[in-house]
């Protein structure tokens, strides 16, 4: 019941048209591990269709080896990056939801709240 209440507050709980109707070529899914750091493989991981980046790994002042590309950035609600720069316009943004208490930070956050 608390999803379904939390899912009529969203404007939009679907992908966007442009992400639904986009032929997925080649898609390459980016941790915050660190393992990059070093490896200056920034302008072959732009080169791919979709860029996933997990959690709060940074894009900022580390392009030369992740890129600066992001198509998802997919995360738990703690693990949020806490800079606006780090959500493009042109990105989705997905929140991976599964205990209590997620859900109740994705309301006050739609509701513009304090938690």
């Amino acid at each position: 019941d608390k999803l379904k209440d939390l899912l009529e507050l969203l404007p939009e709980h679907d992908l966007p048209e442009d992400l639904k109707s986009k032929y997925c070529k080649r898609c390459v899914v980016v941790g915050s591990g660190g393992i990059l750091h070093g490896s200056e493989l920034g302008h072959l991981l732009n080169q791919f269709d979709i860029v996933i980046r997990l959690n709060d790994a940074p894009v900022q002042g580390y392009t030369d080896h992740v890129g600066n590309k992001t198509t998802i950035r997919m995360t738990y609600p703690e693990g949020a990056p806490l800079s606006e720069h780090e959500y493009p316009p042109a990105s989705l943004f997905v929140a991976v939801l599964f205990k209590s208490v997620d859900f109740n930070w994705l309301q006050a956050v739609v509701k513009n709240e304090t938690l």
